[in-house]
């Protein structure tokens, strides 16, 4: 019998299709908020997606803060609490990937508790699988996403920040870190550069694949992998053709969006995930390139155990009968996006060094064919030099 808890998350409403600058400001007149902080990246901050949004705002909007980069630098977390703080902010609008979207995630976490230091901040981090912080009676401020890649961290109520001294990815969770409102404008990612914007495409394939392959699976996670999966591969490669086409970009972020629907039934990922926070905590991998590289290494490691089940990950490619390893990685170059570690400057000799950064956590460890140590976290690198 499958026995399962199927945790909800706090998030309201999604709403795709529409323009973004409408759509903003219909939520923040709908929630009351009357003193917006807006959060994004210096490459975004005087670009189109954020002055139509910021106008839309009107005066609600009491400030803009951009300097959030890759990985969600703890730092970034702590500078923006304090800007919220000294404009009275009543809620955080973060406009960008998933590096903005977790680091204001975070910022909420911060907000709540009163953190104005980076340490203080690490003390609140919890390991992966283990229960989140409990919710309190101040934490009240909350925010809103508009996403511009598909890296989907706007659908969950967890986010992975970066200790840069020690390059460890370090996890936060919290029941109500999730964005009250999502929007999906397939127009907000035409500022996306293309390397960008498909990479985290991949980043959402290997979500569905490895919860289709999942040690765990179920009804809920099996059948939205399966569509995930075939709208990606469907839509990946239009959006690469037509660059200008928005019907292929919204299904690209309606896909996302179905491949982090499954972590509600507690369906875990697998080394490719894994190996992904390593390649960007620790080597400064960005995470969809992670995926462009770890999930064909991934798939072929794991044939032995789950051969099978991977026949559906090659059909919904469109390439019924091949290897799914073989298939992925021949989609990946199709994109035009690296398929080995070397394609990133990531030599052999580094392979040792990058597994000893497991420590038996996370989802290395809810692999489909146990990894017991770093040198089966080696023979799984190996594949991807």
């Amino acid at each position: 019998m499958l026995t399962c808890t199927f945790e909800l998350t706090a998030q309201e409403r999604v709403i795709h299709g529409k323009p973004a600058a409408e759509a903003v400001r219909e939520e923040i007149e709908r929630i009351r908020a009357r003193r917006v902080l807006l959060l994004t990246t210096r490459s975004l901050a005087e670009g189109r997606l954020v002055r139509e949004v910021s106008s839309a705002l009107g005066d609600r909007c009491v400030g803009k803060f951009s300097a959030i980069s890759a990985h969600s630098p703890r730092e970034a977390v702590i500078a923006g609490a304090a800007i919220a703080r000294e404009t009275d902010a009543d809620h955080l609008l973060a406009v960008g990937g998933g590096s903005v979207v977790d680091a204001t995630k975070t910022m909420q976490i911060a907000l709540w508790r009163g953190v104005r230091d980076v340490d203080a901040l690490s003390a609140l981090a919890v390991k992966r699988g283990t229960a989140p912080l409990s919710p309190l009676d101040g934490d009240r401020i909350r925010m809103t996403a508009v996403t511009t890649t598909l890296s989907a961290a706007e659908f969950t109520a967890g986010a992975g920040i970066t200790d840069v001294q020690r390059k460890v990815k370090m996890h936060f969770r919290h029941p109500w870190m999730v964005p009250r409102t999502v929007i999906l404008d397939p127009a907000a990612t035409l500022e996306t550069p293309m390397e960008l914007f498909l990479s985290t495409g991949m980043r959402a394939m290997d979500h569905a694949v490895e919860r289709w392959c999942s040690i765990q699976p179920h009804p809920v996670a099996e059948g939205l992998a399966l569509q995930a999966m075939g709208m990606l591969a469907a839509s990946m490669p239009a959006v690469k053709a037509r660059p200008e086409d928005l019907e292929p970009r919204l299904n690209c972020q309606l896909g996302a969006w179905l491949t982090m629907i499954a972590p509600a039934a507690l369906v875990p990922n697998g080394a490719s995930h894994g190996i992904g926070y390593i390649l960007g905590g620790y080597a400064g991998v960005p995470h969809g390139i992670t995926s462009c590289i770890s999930l064909a290494a991934a798939l072929q490691w794991n044939e032995p155990v789950n051969a099978e089940r991977q026949k559906a990950v090659a059909e919904k490619l469109g390439r019924p009968g091949a290897r799914a390893c073989d298939v992925m990685r021949d989609f990946v170059k199709s994109l035009g996006l690296p398929t080995r570690l070397t394609d990133v400057g990531i030599g052999a000799d580094r392979i040792p060094e990058l597994a000893r950064q497991y420590d038996g956590t996370g989802p290395i460890s809810t692999n489909p064919r146990p990894v017991r140590g770093a040198g089966d976290l080696e023979e799984i690198l190996r594949l991807a030099v």
